[in-house]
């Protein structure tokens, strides 16, 4: 069974970006992925795990020349029906553990914003990221957005009352770290395991982001602020995003490293 197709198939992934507490992770995203590129038009982008294209789609209407690459036809299909054709844009079906299509060095900034989200096993993580930076230029950057682990402790486990049941299944470890399968849809990490999955490879880190920070605690107030409100909301975020002590805490976070020249 293709958990994962079924999920998507099913999930409204662009309606949760549009309401409130999802536009602070796309809000916080994109405001990197600007600062990275800018406003050279000339840079080339590549969106490994496009999903509906809220990203890649936005940045081609920029202006951009944007390549998508999606595993699930359905959200293929979302993305390639709000093209117009004005745009210099590619789309694709296709997995971020094989990007053999794509010649190395390629892009000035790579993507990567869900597949880290359903690969459950080291090797996989590895692939993907290695598969990313290889298609990098020299000096360009690769964005990947992880799930955190402590959040969907918090939320899930304790305040929706799902603690004893994760403890029946298995599904946490003595110090209530998420294990997951992929009927299980997500795969859960933390700060540390992040910052290992790049040793070793041609790149450094330059900020590491909580995108939606304490957001998921208080989905319903922040879905239900008004202007003025949601905007002191997303001030506080934004100025409070990159420290360290929230990282952890926050539902995603996104990793921002920069491809090493070569020597």
């Amino acid at each position: 069974m293709n958990y994962l197709e079924d999920y998507y198939n099913n999930y409204d992934e662009e309606g949760r970006l549009l309401r409130r507490h999802g536009q602070v992770e796309y809000l916080t995203t994109m405001k990197y992925i600007h600062e990275l590129l800018e406003e050279d038009k000339s840079r080339r982008i590549i969106e490994i795990g496009a999903g509906t294209g809220r990203y890649s789609v936005t940045l081609a209407k920029e202006g951009y020349s944007v390549t998508a690459v999606e595993l699930v036809a359905h959200n293929l299909e979302i993305l390639r029906g709000k093209l117009d054709g004005s745009e210099d844009m590619e789309s694709c079906q296709g997995t971020a553990l094989d990007l053999s299509a794509f010649a190395d060095e390629s892009f000035d900034l790579t993507l990567l914003l869900g597949p880290m989200y359903h690969l459950y096993n080291e090797a996989d993580k590895m692939t993907a990221l290695k598969e990313a930076v290889r298609v990098t230029k020299p000096g360009g950057h690769i964005c990947v957005a992880y799930c955190m682990n402590d959040s969907v402790v918090v939320q899930f486990a304790f305040i929706q009352g799902k603690i004893r049941e994760l403890l029946e299944k298995n599904m946490l470890t003595e110090d209530f770290h998420c294990l997951s399968k992929p009927e299980d849809l997500f795969e859960m990490v933390r700060v540390e395991e992040i910052e290992g999955l790049t040793a070793g490879l041609p790149v450094e880190r330059e900020r590491l982001v909580a995108t939606d920070g304490a957001t998921g605690f208080i989905r319903d107030i922040v879905d239900a602020m008004d202007e003025e409100t949601f905007r002191l909301w997303l001030e506080y975020h934004m100025k409070t995003c990159e420290r360290r002590d929230l990282i952890g805490a926050s539902n995603h976070s996104l990793d921002i490293l920069k491809k090493l020249e070569k020597k």
